[in-house]
């Protein structure tokens, strides 16, 4: 790895959103951390793109387990010796598994877990690696949301899920506002619906359109916006 090319990673890249989202970064010339809680997928996930000839390497990473995140960011700061983006898109939904659609069959259990990885698994994985960002005073971080968080058109049903996209864009405003006057851009993004695991074969868009605005925000210049939340590089209503 050359000094000059930029370190990214990417939580939950074995499939879907992080997948495409390693392999989107990795086509720019970034080394791809790819990260996922399951070795085995992750491994072949990396390897598939290393096939592509893209430079991607795979490091186990259990977000919902602080240690896990203190032990990737030792392997970045000895490896690489910095980070320039970090893509916090693990996550899960699980309230329709749970067959709870309604908040007034909502379980705590359903809600816990959910919120679990998907805001204090973000929060965790951010809280690690951002003074490897601050010591080159350069991080792009983007937070894979949904409108389903959104409290402007906030509707009913999924509440676990929505709740927790609710509280990682809280997540986004929060570290934006304590990031001001660095070179670190915080932001929130809708992929929109689309074709993975979680988004279903109905879904109309492909990961590549899903991926646009991640890989965008990722790749800001410098003084791009932050605190930000982005639908089709548009910003939208929280």
């Amino acid at each position: 790895m050359s000094t000059t090319q930029k370190v990214a990673v990417v939580t939950g890249g074995n499939r879907g959103l992080g997948f495409e989202t390693s392999r989107q970064l990795a086509k720019k010339g970034y080394q791809v951390i790819l990260t996922s809680r399951d070795e085995a997928k992750g491994q072949a996930a990396a390897e598939k793109l290393q096939a592509e000839g893209l430079d991607v390497i795979f490091h186990l990473l259990d977000v919902t387990n602080h240690e896990s995140s203190k032990q990737l960011a030792e392997f970045i700061r000895q490896q690489f010796g910095k980070v320039d983006v970090l893509v916090n898109n693990a996550g899960i939904y699980i309230d329709d598994q749970a067959g709870e659609n309604s908040i007034f069959d909502a379980k705590i259990d359903i809600l816990e877990q959910t919120i679990e990885t998907n805001v204090y698994g973000a929060l965790q994985v951010t809280q690690a690696l951002i003074p490897l960002m601050n010591e080159n005073n350069y991080g792009r971080i983007v937070n894979v949301s949904s409108g389903m968080g959104q409290l402007h058109d906030m509707d009913g049903g999924s509440p676990a899920y929505r709740i927790s996209k609710t509280a990682l864009n809280a997540l986004t405003r929060i570290f934006a506002s304590e990031l001001k006057g660095t070179n670190i851009l915080v932001n929130s993004v809708c992929p929109g619906w689309v074709k993975t695991d979680l988004g279903g074969a109905k879904a109309p868009r492909t990961p590549e359109q899903g991926v646009d605005t991640i890989v965008w925000l990722a790749t800001a210049a410098d003084g791009s916006a932050t605190g930000g939340f982005f639908r089709d590089r548009q910003p939208i209503n929280w």
